[in-house]
Order: structure tokens, then sequence, then C-alpha cells
């Protein structure tokens, strides 16, 4: 089996004797190299860096305070842990070795033992210290892995809820990939805005682009004989299909009692569920609810699933074209939709074509 490689020493002192008897205490155990003056010690550090200093203070030139701040100032070498060598006894000496950055001191004459003791000690310390890095550098890179793991099981757990609702009316297949396309355009947009700006960050956004599939999943508790019906539903058959924004919040809702807790992803995909089908001026469903006290979620929604809507050929109606769709939006101004977002449809409409001719359905 290998042995493990020693850890390296560098020495630095003017005095060949002091060289001598630290080179007699440690030279069995440890790999040593020697400087006799600051500017040899700094040069040594250049080629390789040691895992501990052995530093005399008293040194002509350059003494072991100035060695010692600037090691402190590299970032390559700050981290060296350093052993002050000292014939000064004064606590004053003592407490400037510490605030100079050193780990320890040693006092002149040297007691060869206590040398071993306390570059043992110092050695051991600093392996920990390297050990725990590394340990936690490594837990940090799991952590991320396994973040980045269960955010895209969270992503396609979402966009497979959001799809058993499309499989109901298969004449929708690309209707989340453009919508939720659709909410992230408007919300960039919007974000500039000094109404939006606090609200619509980067976060946010991201979020409700992640919760807007999860928009029509009530629909999969809407009899098949209502939601895929060829011609215009009675009062009784739109009563019914009303519910799914109901059916999806309260689905929403159960998995959050489920969980016991509401995250701001389940809030949005509970908004969005349950406002989509509202309209500005409180004549859309399920509560009637108007202007500002729709969520802005739901609002975002609302114009992109009603532009994706115009755009798509249902059994009852052609797909229409981006430039009429577009007009029908901006007449719902006021009326179906919140101003602001029509205003920034309006500003980015090119971008809209774009998505739907992206996503478009085969």
């Amino acid at each position: 089996m290998n042995e493990s490689p020693k850890f390296n020493i560098l020495l630095v002192d003017d005095t060949e004797s002091n060289i001598s008897i630290l080179i007699h205490a440690l030279d069995e155990d440890y790999e040593l190299s020697v400087a006799e003056d600051g500017e040899s010690a700094l040069e040594a550090v250049e080629s390789e860096i040691p895992d501990l200093i052995l530093l005399d203070i008293m040194m002509p030139d350059m003494d072991g305070y100035e060695v010692c701040t600037r090691l402190q100032k590299d970032p390559r070498t700050r981290n060296i842990p350093i052993i002050f060598l000292t014939a000064m006894t004064q606590v004053d000496s003592k407490t400037k070795c510490f605030e100079m950055g050193a780990v320890d001191y040693i006092t002149k004459p040297f007691e060869i033992m206590e040398v071993k003791a306390r570059v043992k000690t110092h050695l051991s310390l600093m392996h920990a210290k390297k050990q725990l890095i590394y340990q936690n550098e490594i837990l940090d890179q799991k952590v991320m892995e396994r973040t980045q793991e269960l955010s895209l099981t969270q992503d396609a757990s979402i966009f497979s809820l959001g799809t058993l609702a499309e499989y109901r009316d298969p004449e929708t297949g690309g209707h989340i990939r453009r919508t939720q396309s659709y909410v992230k355009l408007l919300a960039e947009n919007l974000k500039k805005h000094p109404k939006f700006s606090d609200f619509l960050t980067e976060a946010t956004i991201e979020l409700l682009y992640k919760s807007a599939p999860l928009h029509d999943i009530g629909k999969v508790g809407v009899p098949d004989s209502i939601l895929l019906k060829p011609g215009p539903l009675t009062d009784e058959e739109f009563k019914e299909m009303k519910k799914h924004t109901v059916y999806g919040r309260n689905t929403i809702l159960t998995t959050e009692r489920i969980l016991k807790t509401s995250s701001s992803f389940m809030r949005f995909a509970r908004e969005i569920a349950y406002s989509h089908q509202e309209k500005w001026d409180g004549s859309g469903y399920p509560q009637g609810t108007k202007g500002e006290d729709i969520p802005l979620s739901g609002r975002l929604m609302a114009l992109a699933d009603v532009y994706d809507a115009l755009i798509s050929k249902r059994v009852y109606k052609s797909a229409f074209s981006h430039e009429k769709a577009t007009n029908i939006i901006i007449e719902g101004k006021g009326k179906h939709f919140d101003p602001d977002l029509v205003d920034a449809f309006i500003k980015i409409n090119d971008d809209f074509a774009e998505t739907a001719n992206k996503h478009r359905d085969l």
C-alpha cells in the first residue's frame, strides 16, 4: 500500500544553528525546505506552496512580520499556517504574532518536543480544515445535482399534469407550450413597467411560466360529452364547463393540504386555474371578479389563453390569422383584458406570432 505523502514545511531563519535544530526535530517526519531570509522565503513559496511555515521574526532587510504581511495579501498563500519563531517573550510581542495572522509562535531557545508537538497540531488542524472544505464541496455538488434532478422532475410532473387536460381535447396539442411561453413574454415585458417591476422578478416570472401549464387541469372533471361537443354548448352545458376553474383550484388546494405547505408555485398555479376566465370588466367567471382584484397571474393567463384559442383550429371554428387575433385582443382592452397587458401585447405581438409558429400543432 502506498504511503501518504509527507507534509512540506518551509523553515525560515537567518541563524544556521536554529535551522539545524529544526531540521533535526522535523526531518524524519516531514519534507523540509529552507530559506535564510525574507526574500528567499517568498521566492520559495512562489515555486512550491508549503503546508506550513516556521518563520523567524528578527531577520535583516525583511523581518518575519513583513514576510507574513506579503503572504497574507496573496490569495494563493494567505491560508498557509504560519508559526512565528521569536526570542521575544513579552505579551505584546506574542499578541502581535496573532494579529499578523499567525496560528502560533514558538519561543527561542527551542525545545525539540514542543516544536514537534506544535507543528503536528497545526498540520493536523490544517489537514482537517482542507478535508472539511473538500467534503463541503462534494456535498454542495451533490445538493446541486439533486436540486437540478428534483427541479427537472417537478417540471416534468407539472407538464404531465397539464397535459392530462390537453389529452381530453385532441385539437389543442401545443396549447400548453404556447400559452406558458406567451405568459413569460408578457411578464418579461411588463417587468419594465413601474407598476409591475417590484412584483415581476426573474424568480416570479419563472414560477408563472412553470405554473401556467396547470391552468386547465380542472377540465379532467368535465364530462366528455360537454368537453368534446362539436357545436355550441347549451346554457346547462356551459354552466358545467365553467366549473373547470373550480375543479382546478380544488385539485391544487388538495395537493397543498396533503403537502401541508403553500409554496409560491402552488399559489400561482391555484390563482391561474381559478381566475384565468375572469374578465377585466367583471363579466367573467367563476366569481365575476373585476379589474386589479383579479390576480395578475390570472390576467396574464387570460390574454395568453384567448390569443391561443383564436389562432387555433377547433371543431367549431377555423384558426384565425395572427392579425385578426391581435385585433380581437386590442378590441378587448379594458373589457376582457387588463389595459396594461394589452399595451404590452401590442409591443411584442410579433413575438407571440413567432412562438405560435414554433409550437404550432402538427
